[in-house]
């Protein structure tokens, strides 16, 4: 069965709709590649899933564990390559909350966000750059 149902909306606009919830998500081509940019581009989706694939993952340890990661933030820049045009490279910085966490906490947490599906999905090429802030 589909999880998704994507329909074509024209001028490079799709409206995505994900079957279980009913949650919708508009994407847009980007203003460098012929589009209007007035939404999350493919590539922006793709680049801001490894990011929550990764705190997810590490939300997951934690509940598991007793850790509180409540508060935390994360800023995601995806930089393109051409010919082809692809990711050439996503940088994610988690700016975690002064939680009081230990150094085995951390260190745990951070190996934790590397085995997230989509990192691991993602091809070699795909430079992936995590850097943790622990406050």
């Amino acid at each position: 069965m589909a999880t998704v149902k994507a329909k074509y909306l024209g001028d490079l606009r799709l409206e995505c709709t994900h079957l279980q919830s009913g949650t919708k998500i508009i994407t847009d081509a980007p203003t460098d590649n012929n589009g209007k940019g007035e939404a999350f581009s493919p590539t922006d989706l793709c680049s801001t899933s490894l990011a929550a694939c990764a705190m997810t993952i590490m939300g997951i340890y934690a509940k598991n564990n007793g850790i509180d990661l409540t508060g935390a933030e994360i800023e995601i820049t995806k930089k393109m390559a051409a010919e082809p045009r692809r990711i050439a490279e996503i940088d994610v910085i988690f700016n975690m909350p002064a939680n009081g966490y230990s150094e085995k906490e951390k260190k745990i947490l951070e190996r934790v966000a590397h085995t997230c599906p989509v990192h691991l999905s993602l091809h070699p090429d795909v430079k992936q750059n995590f850097v943790f802030n622990w406050q």
